[in-house]
């Protein structure tokens, strides 16, 4: 797909679920104590999704997702960030709550995400920084059923495992799919382990995730040419009201994406990604402004 067609699409619209936490100002200041000010930071991540956000032993967390917050955080002065475990339908509540002040967790950037909580309801109050990465949904499958699926309509009766929280759940779930019966479990363990059980058939989430349980392993294969549904934006999320903090870790983005040192990390955490996915996958200055730090995207349409 053309770089510069795909970087045209429209923005997705998340759900509205969570309650936007006040910030006690200090004096006459606009803003809060920086989050940085003390020099260390609680992340959230993933802790099941190898190659993009996981956590092999308790306390420890690597991939992707988890390698480009260190390096933004670096880069504004915070050398040793915490990570904590966040499941996918708990990111903007951890974060209203106080619970982590960031999270890197394979984080969709979305309009009703962006949008600032209002009484009605509307928005989930969220500030992104990103893109960092870009990706559609996928398939994953048994390796000994690879090539199998060569179209959406060769998963028509088929159990399709998806975890609550994704757009793959979202999407799959709509009238367009009601012939792909689907199964939501909490996680994505518990998906990748009803695959390898023969419980499912198949497990469907973004396509870059999906890469990762390929690496980590053999027995499982990502269908590579079977790809649907719009793009999703990662970034790295916080609740609104640090919008300075916010425009440094931008800056910081910008330096570190369109360095070698995107590329390396990329390569090093997700090394099954092909050259052509990977191109896509990488962020431009542009994106980078369109998304980060905002009420609503820039130069973009907005769906309703």
């Amino acid at each position: 797909m053309d770089r510069t067609l795909r970087r045209s699409r429209t923005i997705r619209t998340g759900a509205a679920v969570a309650a936007l936490a006040g910030a006690s100002l200090a004096g006459c200041s606009s803003e809060p104590t920086s989050l940085f000010a003390e020099g260390r930071i609680e992340v959230g991540a993933k802790s099941d999704q190898p190659g993009t956000s996981y956590s092999p032993h308790d306390g420890e967390f690597n991939g992707f997702d988890v390698t480009v917050a260190r390096e933004v955080l670096d880069r504004v002065g915070v050398k040793s960030p915490d990570f904590e475990g966040v499941l996918s339908k708990n990111r903007a509540r951890a974060l209203h709550e106080g619970d982590v002040q960031l999270v890197a967790a394979t984080y969709s950037i979305t309009k009703d995400r962006m949008t600032p909580k209002s009484k009605s309801g509307d928005g989930e109050g969220l500030d992104f920084v990103g893109p960092y990465a870009s990706t559609q949904q996928g398939i994953l499958v048994r390796s000994e059923d690879s090539g199998n699926y060569k179209s959406l309509r060769d998963l028509s009766g088929r159990l399709v495992c998806v975890w609550q929280g994704t757009t793959s759940a979202a999407v799959l779930g709509g009238k367009a799919y009601g012939d792909i019966p689907t199964v939501t479990e909490t996680d994505a363990r518990d998906c990748v382990r009803k695959l390898r059980e023969g419980a499912v058939d198949a497990v469907s989430t973004d396509q870059l995730i999906l890469y990762g349980f390929m690496e980590d392993d053999s027995s499982l294969t990502v269908e590579r040419a079977l790809t649907f549904g719009p793009f999703n934006d990662y970034g790295i999320a916080m609740a609104k009201g640090h919008r300075e903090d916010c425009k440094k870790l931008q800056q910081a983005l910008m330096d570190y994406a369109g360095s070698n040192d995107w590329d390396r990390d990329f390569q090093n955490n997700l090394p099954r990604v092909p050259k052509a996915s990977r191109d896509e996958a990488r962020p431009t200055d542009d994106d980078i402004e369109t998304y980060s730090c905002r009420d609503k995207p820039g130069n973009a349409k907005v769906d309703d």
